[in-house]
């Protein structure tokens, strides 16, 4: 008589027999033989009806926003990205961009990052693909150059892809019928 595979991994069962369900050890999952966990119906028919909805929650500060309130929202942001602060005693603006900017690599990731979210809220709004590539081709300009130690953080502070991003996208839905 020879043994096959299943006797020599598991001998204290037959194939046709069922595996032995056990508990671990306190409260935890049912656990058979093999170690693996065998889902416990009663546990199902406590939570079936319960799911998040975070596109109708008031939680949710981005859920039901008004199309004036997502582009002052983008505006804002813009404004903060690229000409929040002023150099003393000059006209020179900068934002945050080139400050975060001056972190080496990981700066530049992070500002590229946000400025794809505004990009990505663009067209959420309805921007055809013409007006997202460009947008696309600004943040991309943005990020390449930017990552060029010293010249791509004065570059930054001087090019405002964001500014320009949201000035083009509030150009193009100005020509858009109100409906």
């Amino acid at each position: 008589m020879t043994m096959t595979n299943d006797d020599i991994i598991s001998p204290s069962r037959s194939r046709n027999e069922q595996p032995k369900r056990r508990r671990a050890a306190g409260r935890g999952p049912v656990i058979d033989q093999e170690g693996r966990e065998i889902p416990d119906p009663s546990l199902r028919s406590q939570f079936e009806g319960f799911q998040f909805d975070f596109a109708h929650s008031s939680a949710n500060p981005f859920g039901d926003l008004t199309r004036e309130q997502r582009l002052a929202r983008l505006d804002a942001l813009a404004k903060l990205l690229d000409v929040a602060f002023i150099v003393p005693g000059t006209k020179f603006r900068y934002g945050i961009d080139g400050l975060i900017g001056l972190i080496p690599v990981v700066g530049d990731i992070i500002t590229t990052a946000i400025s794809l979210w505004v990009v990505r809220e663009a067209r959420a709004l309805g921007a055809p693909w013409h007006i997202t590539a460009r947008m696309l081709g600004n943040v991309a300009v943005d990020g390449v150059v930017g990552l060029v130690p010293v010249a791509g953080d004065a570059f930054d502070v001087m090019f405002r892809a964001n500014v320009r991003n949201v000035r083009m996208l509030k150009r193009w839905l100005d020509k858009q019928p109100r409906l």
